[in-house]
């Protein structure tokens, strides 16, 4: 019903195939999570081994849940979760299946079911992955620590406030900071 607050799908009232949907992507997301800040500490082939299975399977599920059900918007398994979808996408190494997301994520983004900053950071991953200048300028360059290409950069922040992220000059500030904090690369 139009003006009537949403129902967030992980809660109670959520079918079960929505909490179901939206445990497994955060499961998935947060065990990705888990094996990279391990792989980070100690640095070994069976580490990278470990994160790029990690990255197969919860591309391959990912996959799979698209095939079912579609994208798993906002709207559908709630914010969190859908978010959690955007992190295994962001991993998969299945360009093609991303390109196929990145249309899927625009349209929710349309229909207001997936937050703009979703497709701000799936369209600008693929345009990199395609050697194309970025729209948004969410990928940072780890070994210049500036951003990859951007699409008109005079207007770059516009683009930015639109989907709801600071400036990138403050983006880039922080990213620096957070790494000098840490010791560097």
């Amino acid at each position: 019903m139009k003006g009537a607050p949403a129902v967030e799908p992980t809660s109670d009232t959520a079918p079960p195939r929505a909490r179901v949907l939206a445990a497994e992507l955060i499961r998935r997301a947060e065990d990705e999570r888990r094996l990279a800040h391990e792989a980070r500490s100690t640095p070994t082939a069976g580490a990278r081994d470990r994160i790029a299975a990690c990255r197969a399977g919860n591309g391959n599920a990912l996959r799979a849940i698209v095939g079912r059900h579609g994208w798993p918007t906002a709207e559908s398994v709630g914010e969190p979760a859908s978010t959690a979808a955007l992190m295994i996408l962001l991993h998969s190494p299945d360009l093609g299946f991303q390109l196929t997301c990145r249309d899927l994520i625009a349209e929710a983004v349309a229909d207001g079911r997936c937050p703009a900053v979703h497709h701000a950071y799936i369209a600008d991953h693929c345009a990199v992955a395609l050697n194309q200048p970025q729209f948004y300028g969410t990928r940072i360059n780890p070994g210049t620590l500036f951003p990859y290409p951007v699409r008109h950069p005079e207007t770059v922040d516009e683009r930015r406030h639109d989907v709801g992220l600071g400036p990138l000059a403050e983006h880039l500030r922080a990213v620096r900071c957070g790494l000098g904090a840490s010791g560097g690369l």
